[in-house]
């Protein structure tokens, strides 16, 4: 099992991004989070095998509808994840 960070950058808030995400970390059988950061991007972490990983990977570059992501960057991790996938507060209180 592999865990990712995952950094999301464009037009990625108040357009449903972190629901999307969500979504696909879930029909992908993913456990993990996801949630805005101040700085405008969007950060997930999530864990699952190799192909679970490639399939979020193109998910993310794809985005909601509404959003324009423009990069995304990719790290491993060794931060913990709990079971299922969650969408967690923006950090600081501020939340889109």
């Amino acid at each position: 099992m592999l865990t990712r960070h995952f950094l999301v950058s464009g037009r990625v808030q108040g357009v449903g991004f972190r629901y999307f995400v969500a979504r696909e970390a879930r029909s992908l059988s993913l456990e993990g989070w996801v949630r805005n950061l101040p700085d405008g991007r969007v950060e997930a972490v999530a864990r699952g095998d190799s192909g679970q990983m490639e399939a979020l990977l193109g998910r993310l570059w794809q985005g909601s509808p509404m959003s324009k992501v423009l990069d995304v960057t990719v790290d491993d991790t060794t931060d913990g994840v709990q079971e299922g996938f969650a969408i967690l507060p923006t950090p600081w209180g501020r939340e889109e």
